[in-house]
């Protein structure tokens, strides 16, 4: 025993430099100044040779919500992480073989932070960021005392998750005890070194000289003087509070400088640090925890803009033993329960606007389609994709428009080129219809009562006078195939002396007429073009054009199909060719973008709108003022 306290006291001389400790960093085995470090196997200053990493990914796809077992950690495994390697929907759970449930078990999800079993600290962290996209995790140093099986709570596809631990790659065989009775000097256990000559090697005295001499096991050292005993010294001065108001806590002893004679605490600066006692910690028990809430984190918004909703878990959770376990809601209906839903809005969501009046109906008559300019609009703005609207509420751009029955018109052919009398006056003559009008133009009129004439006078030239009642022949048919007409001259002629002479028709009353006109058909026409009356022009100045409806009939006024093409009558013409002069004001502009839903409500007869959507109002009048001319005409 006093060859013990003598080493103690030699190693305190040569520790010392001025009355001062010298500070030198500690080193894994606990000597200062021995610079060795932890290696990845948990061996001081080893070379990472006694153990192995395993590491891998699961990314297997699955499909049934609930625990999915990922990996089997063997006992012994150290440097442990299992990391999800995007953030998702899912959780990490973590249990013992032995069955005890560490992280996230029994449906029950745990708060992120550190939860003891087998043999070690795991430190469990989720981010919920909104932004960020890091997955939770969970880590422990180890060495693990039994088997763990990792899990995932499945809800959504499984981004992947990574996980790596490390184990023993051999047993490492324990040096024989050193049975000599240098003990660790540095940490003062008198445990055995076995690694006695490394740490000789980088161990360097704080005095900066060699280490102290070693004494034969039979040698007794000499015996240092006593010290005197000093005026001041450390007295315990009683406890510190306990660390937990209620449940398991610590509290330490503390100590102060006082005066050895009487007792009275002066500075601290008096006493001996060195000597100071270490702070001894015993544990405080006081009364039981009572339940509490434990609230988690918000979830994200449940919409990316607008109004949504977030939710998070909120659990009755009591401590036992120092740890934190679930217990029935009952517990903690002394607290006013907190909120788990809550709305949020993240940013105003962009919104569909009209930017056109509807277009003009497809087709003048029957039904047709018309549209109009639909945009999606930020809170700023600015035109965005479609994407960033709801598209559940999007404003039809197309519809079916209905303008009516179609009107009918009277459709007609070209006027024949031949005359009914040879010679003097005669007629010709042309085929009129009245038809449905199915022009995809220009509004036409309907038929009405004034049928279009189908037969006009023409002129053969003269011809020569008979006696009596002259008949000439008969004229060429009218119509070169289907109904027509032939007509002959009937005159009433006097004989006389010098000639022939033309008397009033009343002079040959006395004797029958003969026809001048009766019907006649060469053949069946078989099929012939027809067509309606040209429409108005749809401007009154510049680049007009109006159209008619041209169609292909049969003998029995059927559509058909027999009609040479080649001969087919135009159904479009350009029409008022004047150029158009636009009176422009270039004050007269709009100072609102959304002047059209003025338009549309009939405002522009208000002066104020009149002058804050200038441009739209006057374009509004300018095409009413245009309407209302072609009704005219």
């Amino acid at each position: 025993m006093l060859s013990g306290l003598a080493l103690l006291l030699l190693v305190c001389v040569h520790m010392r430099v001025q009355g001062k400790p010298r500070s030198q960093g500690l080193g894994c085995d606990e000597y200062l100044g021995s610079g060795k470090v932890m290696d990845r196997c948990g061996v001081c200053g080893g070379e990472n040779a006694t153990c192995r990493l395993v590491s891998g990914v699961f990314k297997h796809s699955l499909t049934k919500i609930g625990y999915h077992k990922i990996v089997e950690i063997p006992e012994g495994a150290t440097k442990i992480n299992v990391t999800e390697m995007v953030k998702s929907r899912n959780y990490l759970a973590l249990r013992s073989r032995s069955g005890r449930s560490i992280i996230n078990g029994n449906w029950a999800i745990d708060r992120p932070g550190k939860y003891e079993g087998a043999g070690t600290m795991f430190t469990y962290r989720r981010p919920n960021e909104i932004r960020s996209t890091a997955g939770e995790s969970f880590l422990a140093e180890g060495p693990t005392n039994e088997i763990l099986d990792v899990y995932m709570i499945f809800q959504q596809p499984n981004p992947g998750i990574h996980y790596e631990y490390t184990i023993p790659e051999k047993p490492v065989d324990p040096q024989p005890p050193n049975h000599r009775p240098e003990g660790n000097a540095v940490n003062g256990q008198g445990g055995y070194d076995n690694h006695r000559n490394t740490h000789q090697e980088n161990y360097t005295p704080a005095g900066g000289g060699r280490d102290p001499p070693r004494l034969p096991d039979h040698q007794v050292p000499a015996v240092q003087p006593p010290r005197r005993p000093r005026d001041y010294n450390w007295k315990m001065a009683g406890t510190t509070e306990c660390s937990a108001s209620c449940g398991t806590g610590f509290r330490s002893s503390s100590f102060r400088c006082v005066a050895r004679l009487n007792q009275r605490q002066v500075s601290e600066a008096l006493c001996d640090s060195s000597s100071k006692p270490a702070p001894q910690q015993e544990a405080c028990s006081l009364q039981p925890c009572p339940a509490f809430w434990d609230i988690g984190e918000w979830s994200e918004c449940s919409t990316t803009c607008g109004l949504g909703m977030q939710h998070r878990q909120v659990l009755c959770r009591q401590i036992y033993a120092n740890r934190t376990l679930n217990v029935h809601t009952g517990r903690c209906e002394h607290l006013e329960r907190p909120e788990i839903t809550s709305s949020c809005q993240l940013k105003i969501c962009s919104e569909w606007q009209v930017r056109s009046e509807w277009s003009a109906c497809s087709v003048p008559c029957g039904l047709g389609q018309r549209s109009r300019e639909v945009r999606c609009v930020s809170n700023v703005g600015d035109f965005v994709p479609d994407e960033e609207c709801n598209m559940n509420l999007r404003p039809f751009d197309v519809e079916n428009c209905d303008t009516g029955s179609c009107a009918k018109s009277w459709f007609y052919t070209e006027w024949g080129n031949r005359c009914s009398a040879e010679c003097g006056m005669g007629v010709r003559t042309r085929g009129v219809l009245c038809l449905t009008n199915h022009a995809s133009g220009l509004p036409l009129e309907g038929c009405g009562s004034e049928i279009p004439p189908n037969s006009q006078v023409c002129n053969s030239g003269a011809c020569e006078n008979r006696i009596e009642w002259f008949t000439g022949p008969w004229s060429q048919c009218s119509a070169e195939c289907g109904a027509g007409s032939h007509q002959r001259a009937v005159v009433c002629l006097m004989k006389s002396e010098e000639g022939l002479s033309v008397v009033p028709p009343y002079e040959c009353s006395s004797l029958d007429r003969p026809l001048g006109q009766q019907s006649c058909t060469l053949k069946a026409c078989g099929a012939k073009w027809f067509h309606t009356d040209w429409s108005a022009c749809s401007k009154t100045c510049e680049g007009g054009f109006r159209v008619r409806e041209v169609r292909c009939l049969s003998d029995d006024s059927l559509p058909s199909d027999a009609c040479d093409q080649k001969l087919k009558p135009g159904g479009r013409e350009d029409c008022s060719p004047e150029p158009c002069t636009p009176n422009i004001d270039e004050n007269c502009r709009d100072k609102y973008f959304n002047c059209n839903v003025v338009v549309q409500a009939r405002l522009c007869v208000y002066d104020y709108y009149k002058t804050s959507c200038c441009a739209s109002c006057s374009r509004v009048a300018q095409k009413q003022k245009q309407s209302a001319q072609r009704s005219r005409s």
